[in-house]
């Protein structure tokens, strides 16, 4: 789990921008996997951003300090308490509880405290920056990842971003799109890449 390099108000170009967002920024760091945006919107539940084959394992920071022990464990009605304070750093490095680019210690989420999707309370799908509309986010000061505290569009928050998938498994899916392996795909081309992992 690691945050973007900045904070975002609620306009980040629906899901679909903000996984491509965090996959740029992580080839850029020099990750491989598969990395999307933790929200969830009126077409996806952030528990389901995980392959179902990979949801068991730990998660963690860019450091490899465990988070939660598991994607699942995340998700069981309780709103992914944390175990100690979480220690989440963005693509270049940053502490996001330390940093100040980060003004407020919240992360967007849109999510119920099951990871399942929360009725309009996801900045429009994501593509709202406006003070009218709302946002669900977790207070990363707070006991768990998905409290349900309700944020105007316009504030700036972490954006999270999950490895969803491992490096070897898309590994595999690159060659079924017959591409170079340094390369950075397109966003269509990514959105294609996911498609075939879910």
């Amino acid at each position: 789990m690691a945050a973007l390099n900045e904070a975002y108000t609620g306009d980040v170009h629906g899901v679909r921008g903000a996984d491509y967002s965090c996959y740029r920024e992580a080839r850029r760091a020099g990750l491989r996997g598969t990395f999307r945006a933790f929200l969830s919107s009126r077409v996806q539940n952030v528990d389901s951003i995980v392959r179902l084959a990979d949801r068991k394992l730990p998660v963690s920071n860019l450091r490899g300090e465990v988070l939660f022990n598991s994607w699942s464990e995340m998700f069981k009605g309780d709103g992914a308490p944390f175990p100690h304070p979480p220690r989440i750093y963005s693509f270049n490095g940053k502490n996001v509880l330390t940093d100040l680019s980060w003004p407020h210690k919240a992360v967007w989420h849109g999510a119920l405290v099951n990871g399942e999707r929360a009725l309009d309370t996801s900045c429009d799908a994501w593509h709202s920056a406006s003070r009218d509309k709302v946002g669900l986010a977790g207070s990363l000061k707070g006991p768990t990842l998905l409290e349900q505290t309700p944020y105007t569009c316009d504030k700036k928050l972490i954006l999270l971003c999950i490895e969803a998938t491992s490096e070897l498994f898309v590994q595999r899916k690159r060659r079924d799109l017959d591409s170079s392996n340094d390369e950075i795909l397109n966003e269509d081309d990514y959105h294609t890449l996911l498609s075939l992992i879910n």
